[in-house]
Order: C-alpha cells, then structure tokens, then sequence
C-alpha cells in the first residue's frame, strides 16, 4: 500500500503532475496516514525505507519529461489495458474454431469471447524479417491505405509518449456496398518486448474528432497484432492478427462474419505486396 501510495505522492512532485486537481493532497493524506499505521506498531522501519527509496529511485529514471495531461494518462492507461486483454484472449487455446485456411497456410479462425463478442484471429507467415513489418504496420502506419484497399486513411491525430498513438481510421465499403462507410477512433500501443513486437488497441472518445455525417462510427477493441521472428527462421516473421469489431448499424451476423474474416485474409495478400514492392532502404526512406 505505501509502495504504491508513494509512487503517486513521488509522481506529483513533477511539474507535468502538479496540476491534477486534488492528486497530491489525496497521496499526501494517504501517506500520513500509512505511516501513522506503522509508527503505531509495524515492522522495522529500515526496511520499508529503504524499500520506497530504491523504488522511488526507480520512478525517476522512469519518468519523462514529456507533459502528460489527465486524459493523456487516461489514454496511456486505456492502451495497456487494450494490450492486456487482447494478450489474454490470444493465450487462452480453448474454443478456436476455424474459419477458412488458404493453400499457403493463412487461417483464419473465430470463437465468442464474454463481454466481448465474436472474435477473429489470423495467422500467417510472412517471408520477411520482423523488422520490415514492424516498419509497415507501425513506423508507417499513415500509408496503409496506400497499399491496403479496405483502408482509406489512417491518421495519427495524437502521439502520447513513445508508443501510444489515438488515431483516425476510415474503412472502405464492403461486402459489395452492403457494408457502407465506417470510421474508427482508437488508441493504439506499440510494445517490443525483445525479439517480439506486439500492437495493441480499442475504441476510444476523442474530442477533436467527433462523428461524421453520412459515416456509422464503428468500435475496434480490443484487438492487437503479435510480430515474432519464426522458430527456426529468423528472416521470416509469424503474424497473429486478433480482430474485434462492432460495426454498428443494422447487418446480419452471416456477413459481418464473412466480412471480417476476408479482410483479414485480404490484408495478409495485401502485406505480402506491400513488402516485396518496397525493398527494405526504401522503406527506411
């Protein structure tokens, strides 16, 4: 509890802290009283001490000096729980059914998730290094509607930190017009942890970006793509893609399903492209 508690009392010291309204008295209240606690019988003292001083040390070294705002922290918050759920949709093997499977190995596969809804997962792998995907789907996120025709744009209408991003998406029309105009409003996190890269995300409200007419705002989330290195094959990289989308409006199940799961197995043809079209200098440009 005081390990916790200073860390917020520790946080509210920096500039980029002081204005939260009422954050550093609640931390401060919260502190005297955990140290009237243990001044009223407790373990030694030394201990703790020490404890909160090396874990404050770690604090430092850990925080920017970038200006985070409430409803920043809010979205980098929103984005590691994106990343967390996702993760514990993908790890849990039961329930997977399959969808469809192409000659070269792309599958798609789909079960129902509580308090989630229908889920989709591709996996295929590309025969490129991990380093060139993770240029493409990440570095150069802007430019999927170049080369991905289910995405007319994609911009970045926020950059929170090193790896959360709030973003504007507009999909293009599906299904052969059945499905119309949709628009998303997420917030993406972009982690590597050693040799794998994961990208994570959820719908999100973003006041500068408000419905517009004529378009259905649909909902992502929580969804994520895993980038891995191959067993064996380090120039080849595994792609898992988890798919959740609300599409809003009124659509029968059957096609939204045949929806989802083609544009999945469309976006791996379209990367393959993608990444024989554009040598890696280029990409780097």
């Amino acid at each position: 509890m005081l390990l916790a508690t200073f860390k917020l009392c520790a946080g509210s010291s920096y500039r980029h802290m002081r204005n939260m309204k009422g954050l550093r008295q609640q931390a401060v209240m919260a502190i005297g009283q955990e140290l009237n606690r243990r001044a009223m019988g407790g373990p030694n003292p030394s201990t703790w001490i020490s404890q909160v001083r090396r874990r404050s040390s770690l604090l430092g070294s850990r925080l920017e000096e970038t200006l985070y705002s409430d409803q920043e922290l809010a979205y980098l918050q929103q984005g590691e729980e994106a990343m967390q759920k996702a993760l514990g949709i993908l790890s849990n093997q039961e329930g997977w059914k399959k969808e469809t499977q192409q000659d070269n190995g792309d599958k798609v596969m789909s079960k129902v998730v509580p308090d989630v809804g229908k889920v989709f997962q591709l996996e295929v792998v590309v025969d490129q290094p991990m380093e060139r995907l993770y240029e493409e789907l990440v570095e150069r996120m802007e430019a999927m509607g170049e080369w991905n025709p289910n995405v007319k744009e994609i911009k970045v209408l926020q950059k929170i930190g090193k790896d959360t991003f709030i973003t504007h998406e507009m999909a293009a029309e599906a299904a052969g017009n059945l499905v119309g105009p949709r628009d998303f409003v997420s917030v993406r996190c972009a982690k590597r942890r050693g040799s794998t890269c994961v990208l994570a995300g959820m719908a999100t409200d973003f006041g500068n970006m408000p419905e517009q007419k004529g378009v259905i705002r649909a909902e992502h989330g929580p969804t994520c793509m895993v980038l891995h290195p191959l067993a064996g094959s380090p120039s080849k990289t595994k792609l898992t893609w988890l798919l959740s989308i609300d599409l809003k409006g009124w659509l029968p199940k059957s096609i939204i399903n045949q929806v989802l799961s083609q544009t999945q197995v469309d976006f791996a043809n379209h990367l393959r492209r993608r990444l024989e079209s554009r040598p890696a200098s280029e990409a780097r440009c």
